[in-house]
């Protein structure tokens, strides 16, 4: 694997970005956006999800990013669980629900692939070079 320079090179941070402009879009739609509690907290967890990809690269040793990696796979399962609530009280059209929650799916798999990579590879950071 090529050395990763910066955070957003990252496949799965990327795939986050993404997968946080669907909720922002989503999130903005009439009946959405009036109920600011749910909108809240589903921006927070998808916002988590950047942020703690990023914070975990920023921390140089691998240990410690698996760790941000296990943060921020905790908020996309947060994130999809809001999804539910937001199809179950129609805010999203099943379409747009499957869309985001595909879209979370994938960045669930980039997560936890590039997690497995990190406790299996010998390069443990440049903390520890």
């Amino acid at each position: 694997m090529a050395t990763i320079k910066r955070f957003y090179d990252l496949d799965c941070w990327k795939k986050s970005r993404e997968l946080n402009f669907v909720i922002y879009k989503f999130t903005l739609q009439d009946a959405f956006k009036k109920d600011f509690a749910l909108v809240n907290q589903i921006r927070r967890c998808s916002i988590s999800i950047m942020a703690n990809i990023a914070e975990g690269f920023g921390r140089k040793g691998n240990k410690e990013f698996i760790h941000f990696l296990s943060i921020a796979e905790g908020s996309l399962v947060e994130l999809q669980s809001h999804l539910y609530i937001a199809l179950d009280i129609e805010y999203l059209e099943k379409d747009d629900f499957y869309l985001a929650f595909n879209l979370s799916e994938d960045t669930q798999k980039l997560i936890y692939g590039f997690s497995e990579y990190l406790k299996k590879t010998e390069m443990k950071g440049i903390k520890f070079e």
